[in-house]
């Protein structure tokens, strides 16, 4: 019997292989666990649409919103673009059908990789709003025009609170692991009225939680701090298109791209994807670095076993995290990492570095 359907769509570049990457880890952790896992693929790609004219849709969502959980690769091509001139990709798409309004970006550095910072503790949680912000009026009817154009940013006060209450609850079950527990909020209230707003809810939030710290920074000085002080952050959030550019900046504190994992999340929906994109330059050539894909699965098993009480998810996830942690400590590294080996070297690598478990729970536990 399946525990649990994941559907997938690998997408676009090294979409595919990073995904093949990931199931491969997954499988290996099903069997070890007793986790019956069903994978449903969907191809959704910017290359579907360049052959066919077909993007995904409402109904198609719908469907695969059925799902428990998606593992998405990769998505979008430079050069294929909707008639308004943007590139083609299913995830804001989705997450405005979902109401994925947070996105969850950790970076960490693992040991064995090189950073272009001396700060040694770096282990921070970035936080991106999904659903409004700058991305808020990507639907709004746009009249083409080489003269002028424009973009709206919108912020609700529903949607702050949403996303600073899981933040707050974020920073606290971090601290469970030893981290500070704070939030830092990142914003631009001296330029921008939304931005007002978005500041008064984050303080009305914070004195509902005196028990997790706080701090707020405008976004280009708090960018600053991010490089030259990352040590001072444990949770980041900031709005959609300020947290996608902060989330790039923290992923290259620690390695880059390829070892950024992060989830799309609501109540009910998760989406997890790396952060990276789709590298269409490499595709094919068997060197993507698959870690970004391979921790995102971990975090989709995270976020099911915390929905459905399953040990047996939490303990998989745990299991991956600290296998590609022995993995990059010890090599094979990826070239993006400045190492020589090509995707399956590092597949096999995290695979050999998996920890031994026994399948039964009850008897894992008292096994000693």
């Amino acid at each position: 019997m399946t525990d649990y359907d994941i559907a997938v769509i690998p997408g676009d570049g090294i979409g595919p292989e990073v995904v093949d990457a990931a199931l491969a880890v997954l499988r290996e952790c099903g069997a070890r666990y007793g986790l019956e896992l069903d994978y449903t693929s969907y191809d959704f790609s910017a290359d579907l649409y360049r052959r066919t004219g077909r993007k995904i849709t409402a109904a198609d969502m719908d469907e695969i919103g059925t799902a428990d959980a998606v593992l998405f690769g990769a998505m979008g091509l430079p050069n294929v673009r909707g008639p308004e001139g943007l590139e083609l990709g299913a995830q804001v798409e989705m997450r405005a059908h979902y109401g994925l309004f947070a996105s969850l970006r950790p970076v960490r550095r693992f040991p064995g990789v090189q950073s272009p910072v001396t700060a040694k503790n770096i282990d921070m949680l970035v936080i991106r709003e999904t659903t409004e912000g700058m991305f808020a009026g990507l639907a709004d009817e746009h009249e083409p025009s080489d003269e002028s154009a424009s973009d709206r940013m919108t912020i609700t006060r529903a949607t702050c609170e949403k996303l600073f209450d899981l933040a707050f609850a974020q920073a606290r079950a971090r601290r469970k692991r030893g981290t500070p527990g704070h939030v830092t909020l990142l914003h631009k209230s001296n330029a921008l009225r939304s931005n007002v707003l978005m500041e008064k809810v984050f303080d009305e939030v914070a004195a509902r939680n005196p028990d997790v710290g706080s701090a707020k920074y405008y976004i280009d000085a708090g960018s600053m701090y991010l490089v030259t002080d990352p040590e001072r952050f444990d949770v980041v959030v900031s709005e959609n298109i300020f947290g996608d550019i902060v989330s790039e900046i923290a992923a290259g504190l620690v390695g880059g791209l390829g070892v950024a994992p992060s989830a799309d999340v609501s109540p009910t929906h998760g989406v997890f994807q790396p952060s990276h994109g789709s590298a269409p330059d490499i595709a094919g050539k068997g060197i993507a670095n698959p870690i970004a894909m391979i921790l995102s699965a971990a975090m989709m098993l995270d976020w099911l076993g915390e929905r459905h009480g399953d040990d047996r998810c939490t303990r998989a996830a745990q299991s991956i995290q600290a296998a590609v942690e022995a993995a990059l400590a010890t090599g094979p590294r990826a070239r993006d990492l400045g190492g020589t080996a090509g995707t399956q070297d590092v597949v096999e690598a995290v695979l050999g570095a998996l920890p031994a478990q026994l399948e039964n729970p009850a008897l894992a536990a008292t096994d000693s």
